[in-house]
């Protein structure tokens, strides 16, 4: 192994997954690219997403009290980037998807995504040059083609990952093991070396 160097602070969650959340501002549909986003909570089910102050869609998001969280797949990969290069306050941005709504007016979800997620905002967080809101997650819409026995299945969603601070989009890569069973045989080793000391 080589030797640890600092690389600075300017370091992010690393991929993290790229959404589309969508809100209503000033009576008008629009969506943004959002990388910042992460589970808060599991029951109920809140999610965070962070967005800078001066963005379009944080004021919708206060104004309204709900966004929706939207999960384009790799071959959106166009229209993601460009809700993120324009500003719904010059652009009209909800001519670019097929819209619908679950039971919450202020979360327009877009169908093309394999995974939307209806949220009610339940706190604001303010930070030096961001909001962090936290949303409760209503409703999860999706499609059956995307899912495999019930449950989503990500190499049939073919989600969008963002790095930075290079920048860049990436799609998910090779399976490499079961989440919280892999590492048994590792913990089973060792109690049978404990048990032989």
């Amino acid at each position: 192994m080589g030797e640890k160097i600092n690389i600075g602070n300017n370091v992010f969650v690393y991929p993290m997954p790229v959404t589309l959340v969508g809100t209503q501002v000033e009576g008008r549909v629009n969506f943004m690219t959002v990388g910042w986003i992460l589970r808060v909570n599991e029951n109920p089910p809140y999610i965070g997403i962070g967005i800078n102050k001066n963005h379009y869609t944080a004021r919708g998001i206060l104004e309204n009290g709900g966004f929706s969280v939207n999960f384009p797949s790799a071959d959106m990969v166009e229209k993601t980037d460009y809700c993120g290069i324009v500003s719904g306050r010059k652009e009209d941005k909800s001519k670019l998807f097929d819209v619908f709504y679950g039971k919450f007016e202020a979360a327009p979800m877009i169908k093309e995504c394999p995974l939307n997620l209806e949220c009610g905002l339940v706190e604001t967080m303010e930070f030096p040059t961001n909001y962090l809101f936290v949303g409760e997650i209503l409703a999860a819409y999706s499609e059956e083609q995307y899912l495999t026995g019930g449950r989503l299945d990500i190499e049939k969603m073919k989600p969008l990952l963002l790095t930075m601070p290079d920048n860049s989009y990436w799609t998910v890569g090779d399976y490499k093991g079961a989440a919280w069973k892999t590492g048994l045989s590792l913990k089973d080793k060792k109690g049978t070396e404990e048990e032989k000391n």
